[in-house]
């Protein structure tokens, strides 16, 4: 139907409710019954297209695109070992195993640059969430691939006191 028929619909029962002759009510093309309807339908887009919806409830999984983390101090660990040689030639003794640095902070690693495409160290392959109301806690939670997902888990809301000034 939509909502010009419905409005011609409900005008049209409002006559017959109040004690018109059904023959009496003319709802075609051009009648007043017809063009008010086709105004009022309108004037309600317009309204509409005027007001600012809030989402309220969402949860939707999100797509990172790139990700870059700079060089980074890290541990050297304790089974590391480099064979020191007392003296020259081996004179003093046979060679000595020992730690490198105390097994702390002897290495830098390499930056990380990754992104969807492939970056110099490879394709990123993460995912997340991203939510406006309560924490879904995990993106197994929710599914919006769906058209039951997508109305399960977003909401959007138009809040009264938000259109004071359109009414």
């Amino acid at each position: 139907m939509g909502l010009k028929q419905d409005l011609i619909d409900a005008k049209e029962q409002s006559a017959l409710a109040a004690g018109a002759n059904p023959n009496d009510i003319d709802t075609s093309a051009g009648s007043a019954i017809e063009v008010e309807a086709e105004l009022t339908k309108e004037a309600i887009v317009n309204f509409l297209l005027k007001c600012q919806f809030r989402i309220t409830q969402l949860s939707a999984p999100v797509v990172l695109e790139d990700f870059n983390i700079g060089p980074q101090q890290g541990d050297v660990l304790p089974t590391v070992t480099s064979t020191d040689i007392p003296f020259p030639g081996g004179v003093g003794g046979a060679p000595v195993q020992f730690p490198l640095n105390g097994g702390r902070n002897g290495v830098i690693t390499k930056t990380i640059d990754v992104n969807k495409a492939g970056g110099t160290t490879g394709v990123l392959d993460s995912t997340g969430y991203v939510y406006i109301g309560g924490d879904p806690y995990s993106q197994d939670e929710f599914d919006v691939n769906t058209l039951d997902g997508i109305r399960d888990f977003t909401t959007v809301e138009l809040f009264k006191e938000d259109i004071e000034d359109l009414l």
